[in-house]
């Protein structure tokens, strides 16, 4: 039998770098076409995100250089706020680390790994670091070249460089040099991501000049650029007892009520009185060893009806003094068992939905001018739901895009998204592919689903989106966003369905007028030839007649608008 001192000769603490550089397929990177998409994704996703932080309407610009066989340099510039040079290595060269990672906050990114996994990318496979240019827009631009020491989980820079900035410049730009992969315009390469980024993106314009030196211009339809989003405050129907716990460590509050009200939503003086008989209520059940009046005294507490339980037992106002002292302690002095109190008590307690201004949904009328812009469709209507929440307290909301004929190929297409961000991969496991193949086309007039030229685009904005993975390209199948996702596409195809009714009317009035049409000459002349009258006199009168008898059926069709 081996001893313990032998086995744990091995032993060795583990980066978070280091761990994914041996599992870089959990961030997306596997195959050659999507861990080139991948890539791209990343840089283009902190170029939007910081524009639109700025205030300023997006450019970004990607170029990717063949240089030889499954070798690329893929190149992506913006013109955003740039990047102060003390933030360069954390940016580029450590994992979990960013400006939105640790906030309840909706971005496009939530893990604060992309970059950086992109750069320990390129460098695991070409060897090469990455070279960074940015300036702020002072007078001076940064040239940096960042590598990534794994064992560390820390950003080196190995060169660096200043330049003059006479013209004021102010962005970023990014180049990485990287193998095993390559291009190809599939749909789930580069050229369609960052076609579908646009529709969901109409405030940006977008370049993409491919390897064989074609250059793709996605223009922006928009000039409304997204207000940044807010941090929100987590809901005490969402949080866990380790939140409860590691947030009253930190807090700068005096004391637990403080800092419960400071640092939850919907939660006021008159909740935290609330919360403390339900504590006390809590308590004085677990008491008991009768089980079966246990259950009939949380079943009260589910209703309600705190105050009875209480009631039903004996000093019961002690308790309730004991649990209101622990309310104005400090905040660092609650224990876990505390926390575990609270965040039970919560479950019980009826608390008002979270605040959704947090939420920046892409809104119906750019949804409608980015699906116009990039697919010239003859009809397109897009939905905004409610915003809702699932998990008890974390703030959801749906959108829903349908552009039908037009330039459309025939066949149907689904385009999904998490915070405007298209998801191109495992779309069999992602709650809007589950929602979108429930949905019972022929009941909108769509008779065969995989003919008709027609695109259905799936927007999912939160603060945090249920990914089924760190590659964050399926989203789980929760029941109320699946529930919102049918509502939505619902309602648009509603709208599908009175205009394709109205367009169907409106083809069967112009095949019998032409039926009707057909047969006025031979009718002139028999007429003509029985009543004397010129036949052309006769024709031209029949030909009005037919004219204004279909022009008074004929009715607009309110719904949507035509491209």
């Amino acid at each position: 039998m081996a001893e313990a001192s032998q086995l744990f000769k091995e032993f060795k603490i583990q980066s978070v770098s280091e761990f994914f550089r041996r599992n870089a397929a959990m961030l997306g990177y596997t195959g050659k076409v999507r861990s080139l998409t991948t890539l791209v994704h990343e840089a283009v996703t902190n170029s939007l995100d910081a524009c639109e932080e700025a205030g300023i309407a997006p450019y970004v610009r990607v170029e990717i250089e063949e240089l030889g066989s499954e070798h690329y340099k893929v190149v992506v510039e913006d013109n955003g706020p740039g990047i102060p040079e003390k933030y360069i290595t954390h940016v580029f060269g450590k994992m979990l680390a960013g400006t939105k990672a640790h906030r309840n906050i909706q971005s496009r990114g939530q893990q604060g790994i992309g970059i950086s996994g992109a750069v320990m990318f390129a460098q695991i496979t070409s060897g090469k670091a990455t070279r960074v240019i940015t300036s702020t827009g002072n007078d001076e631009i940064i040239e940096a070249w960042v590598k990534i020491d794994v064992d560390k989980n820390e950003g080196k820079i190995v060169k660096k460089e200043r330049h003059p900035n006479p013209k004021g410049w102010r962005g970023t730009r990014i180049e990485l040099e990287v193998k095993n992969v390559k291009y190809m315009r599939s749909r789930q390469g580069v050229y369609w991501y960052l076609k579908l980024t646009a529709i969901a993106n109409p405030h940006a314009h977008i370049e993409l000049i491919e390897p064989d030196g074609r250059l793709i211009v996605f223009p922006r339809s928009s000039d409304e650029i997204p207000k940044p989003p807010v941090e929100m405050k987590p809901h005490p129907k969402g949080v866990l007892t380790d939140d409860v716990y590691r947030l009253a460590k930190r807090t700068r509050k005096t004391t637990v009520r403080r800092f419960l009200i400071g640092e939850f939503s919907r939660i006021s003086d008159k909740k935290v009185d609330e919360l403390i008989e339900y504590i006390a209520a809590l308590r004085l059940i677990k008491t008991l060893k009768d089980r079966k009046l246990m259950e009939q005294y949380y079943q009260r507490l589910i209703e309600g009806n705190v105050k009875a339980v209480l009631r039903s037992f004996r000093g019961y106002t002690k308790v309730i003094k004991q649990v209101a002292k622990m309310m104005e302690k400090p905040p660092e002095k609650l224990s876990w068992q505390e926390a575990e109190e609270i965040v039970e008590a919560f479950k019980y307690m009826k608390f008002l939905a979270p605040p959704t201004h947090g939420l920046r949904p892409i809104g119906e009328e750019n949804i409608e001018k980015g699906l116009k812009g990039i697919l010239k469709p003859e009809f397109v209507t897009a939905v905004t739901r409610p915003p809702k929440v699932y998990s008890g307290g974390i703030p959801f909301q749906v959108e829903v895009g349908i552009a039908y004929g037009g330039e459309i190929p025939s066949g149907f297409d689904l385009y999904r998204y998490a915070n405007r961000v298209p998801l191109l991969f495992d779309a069999g496991s992602c709650v809007t592919t589950q929602a979108a193949r429930s949905i019972d086309w022929k009941r909108y007039k769509i008779d065969d689903p995989d003919r008709a030229p027609l695109v259905l685009m799936i927007n999912v904005v939160s603060v945090h989106v249920p990914y089924t993975g760190t590659g964050k390209q399926s989203i789980a199948s929760v029941e109320e966003i699946y529930n919102e996702i049918r509502l939505a596409i619902m309602d648009a195809a509603r709208r599908l369905q009175t205009y394709l009714s109205g367009k169907h009317r409106r083809l069967a009035q112009v095949r019998r007028k032409k039926t009707f049409e057909k047969y006025v000459p031979e009718i002139a002349r028999a007429l003509s030839i029985l009543t004397g009258e010129p036949e052309e006199r006769i024709r031209e009168y029949f030909l009005r007649f037919i004219e204004n008898h279909f022009a008074s059926k004929e009715a607009p069709v309110e719904v949507g608008e035509n491209a």
